[in-house]
């Protein structure tokens, strides 16, 4: 098994981040990189042979895409660009709304996934709009234009942090297994990570997750855009509520078949892993390197600001029923987020954070 070889290699012990990359992303193997469908609203049951793990906002409502392209057009007009970057474009569902619904306004779709199985599935769902859809492996040196993201940041390794009153470890794997039938367990190593919080923050026994790698993702997208906006929804908090001390268990979750489980070490490979976002670390990573926060609310206040309810005036009951799960409460409207950066577009007031910024949060 490739996590075994490199475990191997590694001296028996791989800290999570690298584990959690394997699992999701390892080319075939990974759970991102199969052919297995994992974005849908139902799982597989009786009458489905097939059926999907988890439901995002484009899946659930074409009503997500629509609103969000009011915003896109607005940042496009005032970065003067017609590109759209998307990274992690998953089946596509969401370029192929935002493609409609802002129509000639895009010369060049461009996504940037690392999933080639994913990319074959966006190809076929998108052939329609020809050219003007394009896939890269990597960024160019420089970008102009707006960029997105939807659920993206969440599924970016992580690393997991122990605290046990008196230092920080840091949380890895080991196999206690064989060749053919691998056990997966945890290891601890003592570690300089630390939390942006002192100590004193945390309750002995906290587990919780440092995001290098969706930090380093922002500030390679801040040296590279030249002029315009990126927009970041998905699901997490401020730093104050990331880290609070009765977070004792972190935010480290699985999702198989519509279930949730807190057990990335069983089924690898079978279901995806993620962590909530830290949004006020991307925030400051964002800002130091250059760009401006130009906004921070709920899914719910950013879709609603961006015409959401307008456009579900002429809709059919069962479209309103689907799009309401987009802003209530108990489903995704509070516990997403979005946040906007954007580099030379002073004076640049998002339509999407008009009412209920939460910017003062982070």
């Amino acid at each position: 098994m490739l996590i075994q070889r490199r475990m191997q290699a590694a001296g028996g012990w791989l800290p999570f981040d690298q584990f959690m990359a394997l699992a999701l992303y390892a080319p075939g193997l990974g759970y991102y990189a199969r052919g297995s469908q994992q974005f849908g609203a139902l799982p597989a049951g009786p009458g489905r042979a097939t059926g999907s793990d988890f439901v995002t906002a484009p899946e659930l409502s074409p009503f997500f895409g629509a609103a969000l392209a009011r915003q896109l057009a607005q940042a496009m007009e005032a970065a003067q660009a017609d590109t759209v970057w998307e990274f992690g474009a998953g089946s596509g569902a969401l370029a192929e709304q935002l493609l409609d619904a802002l129509g000639p306004r895009v010369a060049r779709y461009v996504i940037v996934d690392l999933s080639g199985a994913l990319r074959a599935r966006q190809a076929l769902r998108l052939a329609r709009f020809g050219q003007r859809v394009q896939w890269l492996d990597e960024l160019p040196a420089q970008m102009h234009g707006v960029l997105l993201g939807n659920e993206v940041l969440d599924a970016m390794p992580v690393q997991l942090l122990h605290f046990d009153d008196q230092q920080w470890w840091e949380r890895g794997v080991t196999d206690a297994g064989t060749a053919e039938l691998p056990r997966f367990r945890w290891a601890d190593r003592p570690t300089a990570l630390r939390p942006p919080l002192p100590d004193s923050h945390f309750a002995p026994g906290t587990v919780t997750e440092l995001h290098l790698q969706a930090q380093a993702f922002i500030r390679t997208l801040a040296d590279r855009l030249q002029r315009g906006a990126a927009f970041f929804i998905d699901y997490g908090f401020p730093e104050a509520e990331y880290y609070h001390p009765q977070r004792r268990g972190g935010t480290l979750m699985c999702h198989r078949a519509h279930r949730a489980d807190d057990n990335p070490l069983l089924d690898v490979g079978e279901k995806d892993i993620t962590a909530h976002v830290d949004f006020s670390a991307i925030a400051l990573v964002a800002q130091a390197a250059g760009l401006d926060v130009a906004g921070y609310t709920t899914q719910a206040h950013f879709l609603m600001n961006c015409g959401l309810l307008d456009l579900l005036r002429d809709a059919s009951l069962r479209q309103r029923a689907d799009a309401q799960k987009l802003l209530t409460e108990h489903e995704m409207g509070e516990l997403f987020k979005c946040i906007a950066l954007t580099r030379g577009l002073p004076g640049f007031q998002p339509l999407g954070f008009a009412r209920g910024d939460r910017s003062h949060t982070l």
